[in-house]
């Protein structure tokens, strides 16, 4: 366990691009290691065309949606998803693909740009968390294309690798409904030691709803902090998934996000707008996941 605390930490940090040693035993090809493209399921987009842009009066976010709303409320809902990237970097725009292929299943799908001329750093929960205020600011503004057509009963924060520490800290925040974690996990706290740079199993009684833990194989050096996060919930449903032959960014900057943006999109899908077809990609015996031979799963609470 210690070794995956300190590659985990120096993950964040690489990724975030404010240290360069790299860290016995691993390495940037570790760390960027995806699913082989070739052979590999691809990106199922939604109905929506989408349209991303700035968000209206925060410059620091991004914001991608169906370019047309007439459907939003009448016929659809328009759940939120913020997302955070990995190394806790400030700029979504790398996760455009992946972010995109969600927001065309009829999602508002919020993530970070940084500010021109500031200073560079690493995102953090109150970064994720004023996106989720921009929301409920933007459906009640007057003349916002968006007005009265966002879901804020419906919020889900979701992130990959460090990204993944922000979705478990928000996870605390009474409007969010689910969390999704990509390549990530808790450490288990040590006593004595000064605080971490991700959450530790302290974190976990304070979530309220189900957690989606979704990882490479033995590739992805964060499998056994994933698995073992999963372990540790013992309150909330939850279902851990690890692809075999993915490593640590599996296939997120695959077209459209490949596979991992499919599920992610299925687990909003259910969660968030009630789809027991998505759903069935992770309820029961004979789940989608489940009798897939390219995945390891378990899970607990799902019904």
């Amino acid at each position: 366990m210690q070794k995956i605390i300190f590659t985990a930490a120096a993950m964040l940090l690489i990724g975030a691009g404010v240290c360069r040693a790299q860290p016995p035993g691993i390495t940037r090809e570790m760390i960027e290691r995806a699913l082989p493209l070739e052979g590999a399921p691809l990106a199922e987009p939604g109905p929506y065309q989408v349209t991303s842009e700035g968000a209206f009066g925060s410059p620091g976010f991004l914001v991608f949606h169906p370019a047309a709303l007439d459907a939003f409320p009448k016929k659809d809902t328009l759940p939120v998803m913020v997302w955070g990237n990995g190394g806790c970097a400030i700029d979504s725009k790398r996760y455009s693909g992946f972010l995109t292929t969600i927001a065309s299943h009829g999602f508002l799908v919020l993530g970070t740009v940084p500010l021109e001329g500031a200073a560079r750093r690493q995102a953090t929960a109150d970064d994720l968390r004023a996106a989720i205020d921009w929301a409920g600011k933007e459906n009640a503004r007057t003349g916002s294309p968006l007005a009265g057509k966002i879901a804020l009963d419906k919020v889900a924060v979701m992130g990959q690798s460090c990204g993944g520490f922000l979705s478990i800290t928000l996870g605390a925040d009474p409007r969010v409904k689910t969390i999704g974690v990509f390549n990530s996990g808790v450490q288990k706290p040590a006593v004595g030691a000064p605080p971490g740079l991700g959450p530790t199993s302290d974190a976990l009684p304070r979530l309220h709803g189900p957690v989606l833990l979704i990882n490479g194989h033995e590739p992805d050096f964060m499998m056994g902090q994933s698995a073992a996060t999963f372990d540790l919930l013992d309150h909330l449903p939850a279902f851990y998934g690890a692809r075999h032959n993915a490593g640590h960014t599996a296939t997120v900057f695959h077209p459209g996000g490949g596979e991992f943006a499919n599920v992610a999109t299925q687990w909003l899908e259910w969660t968030l707008k009630g789809d027991k077809k998505a759903g069935a990609m992770f309820v029961g015996k004979n789940c989608g996941l489940c009798t897939n031979s390219n995945w390891d799963v378990k899970s607990k609470g799902i019904k």
